[in-house]
């Protein structure tokens, strides 16, 4: 059986796929492929905030985490960093939308590489860049 955990942990995945593919479209210049990848993005996203929210509603009690040892803190460290970010990035994806929506394309790109997350962003367009860009 899927659980709902599962669900959520899809939508985010697919989230994140649209993401790439968006920016992947951005950068060969095709604008509106961009924003049809961006939309479905932010529909996914959408759709997994939705379902975490109605996911801890209805389970009504708190998810202990299991794990002994060194990846005790690790985990805690990775937790409190991914709940500060979830809730600064709701604000920086509506600025960056409303941005977008509005034309404002310049001050658009200078957040929107920041609004998928900015350590995601390190890592795949900073520190561990491919040769081909």
């Amino acid at each position: 059986m899927f659980s709902h955990a599962a669900l959520n942990a899809s939508l985010n995945g697919i989230s994140a796929l649209l993401l790439a593919g968006g920016y992947t479209a951005i950068r060969a210049g095709k604008r509106e492929v961009h924003k049809v990848f961006m939309i479905s993005a932010f529909t996914a996203s959408t759709v997994f905030l939705a379902s975490y929210v109605v996911y801890h509603i209805r389970v009504r009690q708190v998810v202990l985490f299991q794990g002994q040892g060194w990846i005790r803190p690790v985990y805690f460290a990775l937790l409190l960093s991914h709940t500060i970010l979830a809730i600064v990035i709701v604000p920086l994806i509506l600025i960056t939308l409303r941005r977008a929506w509005l034309g404002k394309f310049d001050k658009h790109r200078l957040i929107a590489r920041w609004t998928p997350g900015v350590i995601v962003y390190l890592m795949v367009y900073q520190i561990y860049l491919g040769k081909s860009s």
